[in-house]
């Protein structure tokens, strides 16, 4: 083997761990790639899931006025027969009367709780409490019905609105941060998609005039209400750590070293 034949060896097997090489960092980008989807569709899933048993907890919560409402309507005809049966006997007419003015009044009790059950949507003028809430439960419903990047938004929301809740329901309502947050969850969210739901669905994807289909517009106006509401959870949250730093700092110079009198 001559000298020539040797160099050109070397260079097939430089040249052969080169492309070895190249194939490892590409197989080691899509796996890391891979593992990143994986940790955000893992993440998703479990905000999604506990917006589920929030909405759970929320129905199961109407199922039990329901209940309630049933009960003390078949309470009343029972007492209500009673009464006139200790008057006047009422006779086999007068107990399918009972019977009949139950059942009207049962059905009635059903019929009331199906139209509560529909989901109400969001309003400025609710207790912060109880928007956070409506808000949630719209989202949760509303989420199927979008993009799938626009999901990703709605998740992130759904995932901070139970930390944002008791921050809320703590201030004053008229305090400016909480008045930006409660329109933006009363309003401008339910309002924006809302009226994406409105647009036909050929047309969400086309390109306007500045170049942004309708569902990229749906996804920015989502992320900004989302940065949002973090912006103004983390203001509120600094304020309430302020609060407390203030008072812990006036217990230690207060009585820091001083002896309780007893």
């Amino acid at each position: 083997m001559t000298p020539d034949d040797i160099g050109r060896v070397f260079a097939l097997a430089e040249d052969s761990f080169e492309r070895a090489s190249a194939s490892s960092a590409k197989t080691a980008q899509a796996i890391s790639r891979a593992d990143q989807v994986l940790t955000r569709s893992t993440s998703s899933d479990g905000v999604a899931r506990a917006a589920a048993r929030r909405e759970r907890s929320r129905l199961n919560a109407g199922l039990g006025r329901t209940a309630r409402r049933v009960a003390l309507a078949i309470l009343a005809v029972w007492i209500a027969t009673m009464i006139i049966g200790f008057v006047k006997p009422i006779g086999l007419f007068g107990l399918l009367i009972a019977i009949a003015a139950g059942l009207v009044l049962i059905g009635a009790a059903v019929m009331s709780s199906k139209r509560s059950a529909a989901p109400a949507l969001p309003a400025p003028d609710l207790p912060s409490g109880v928007l956070v809430e409506r808000l949630d439960s719209y989202l949760f419903r509303a989420r199927a019905s979008l993009p799938a990047p626009a999901q990703s938004e709605i998740d992130r929301m759904l995932a901070a609105l139970p930390n944002l809740k008791p921050t809320l329901e703590r201030i004053d309502p008229l305090e400016p941060a909480a008045q930006d947050a409660r329109r933006l969850m009363g309003k401008h969210l339910p309002g924006l998609i809302d009226h994406y739901l409105a647009v036909p669905a050929a047309y969400r994807g086309a390109a306007d005039a500045d170049g942004v289909s309708v569902d990229q517009r749906l996804v920015d106006a989502l992320r900004a209400g989302r940065e949002a509401l973090d912006d103004t959870g983390k203001r509120l949250a600094r304020g309430d750590v302020a609060a407390f730093e203030t008072q812990g700092r006036f217990i230690e110079s207060r009585y820091g070293d001083q002896p309780l009198d007893s």
